[in-house]
């Protein structure tokens, strides 16, 4: 049996990782789990406490291992720290001797792409079989590379044999949110449903949630979402920085928010985007000067 299907042991951790309810995947006893499907669950687990920020502690508790699950783990963990380069190291020896283990396909991807090597990241990729998570991490990939194409190419496929899985609802939310039109509501009734259900809500659908409403032009109801998610866990950091976006097009003070996720994550690929036009701004103004009136 898929443990990922309906009925598979796999699924609630599985769902409970992706809806951002890590607090969920931190209570999950692998005690009673088919020993095929404990290494895939502990490396749930493993990932929630990365997002929680315990990635120093999940590295050392994972120092000398030797599965490839659990080294990809390490790695992954790693390059959350600043760790790059051994990071990259260790996750190219393993795409050359275990480049068939789904961990290693997800969490290599996930390094290489963040690396820069976006091509190496989907030729690994390439090798899943069924793997959902891998058809997310494509799609996420393609929309970076503003390849809508291709990721819409990607979503249509799976839906063919995962119609009702949540990571292909959420795929095909992401493609939606860049096509536009009516997919911007298909994507809020996606969010907003899985955000308002008490079983899938967290700061991370919430900011899916406000996400749509800003692309709806929904500005308060996009605060609201917002406020709740920062609420629910005040380092979100895409929260932050969507916190931030909304303050500019509402004509608000950014700067508490900006603060903080400069804070607890300088590296954020949203501070990146943000210091590179602010200098280009300050290059292009420092070759006008004022002009005093006669």
């Amino acid at each position: 049996m898929d443990p990922f299907s309906s009925e598979g042991e796999l699924l609630n951790v599985h769902n409970a990782f992706h809806q951002g309810q890590y607090s969920t995947v931190l209570d999950q006893s692998i005690s009673t789990l088919s020993p095929e499907n404990k290494i895939t669950a502990q490396v749930y687990i493993y990932r929630a406490r990365i997002a929680c920020g315990e990635a120093a502690a999940v590295i050392q508790e994972l120092g000398g291992v030797s599965e490839p699950d659990l080294q990809a783990t390490k790695a992954f963990a790693e390059y959350t720290t600043g760790k790059s380069q051994q990071s990259v190291a260790a996750i190219d020896e393993l795409v050359s001797n275990s480049s068939e283990n789904s961990t290693v396909q997800i969490l290599g991807a996930i390094v290489l792409h963040l690396d820069g090597r976006s091509d190496e990241a989907l030729t690994l990729l390439s090798k899943h079989q069924g793997n959902l998570e891998a058809v997310a991490l494509i799609t996420q990939i393609r929309l970076a590379q503003n390849r809508i194409d291709l990721a819409l190419k990607e979503v249509q496929s799976a839906k063919k044999w995962a119609q009702d899985s949540l990571l292909v609802n959420l795929a095909e939310s992401w493609v939606g949110l860049r096509v536009g039109g009516d997919k911007y509501q298909q994507a809020y009734y996606v969010y907003e449903e899985l955000a308002q259900a008490p079983t899938s809500s967290s700061s991370r659908t919430l900011v899916g949630q406000a996400v749509a409403e800003l692309h709806l032009g929904r500005l308060p109801e996009a605060e609201v979402a917002l406020k709740q998610a920062l609420e629910r866990n005040p380092n979100d950091t895409e929260a932050l920085a969507n916190s931030v976006l909304l303050s500019i097009l509402t004509g608000d003070e950014p700067s508490q928010y900006l603060r903080t996720l400069e804070k607890i994550a300088p590296e954020h690929t949203f501070m990146a985007d943000f210091q590179l036009k602010n200098d280009l701004f300050d290059r292009a103004a420092s070759k006008y000067s004022a002009k005093a009136s006669s």
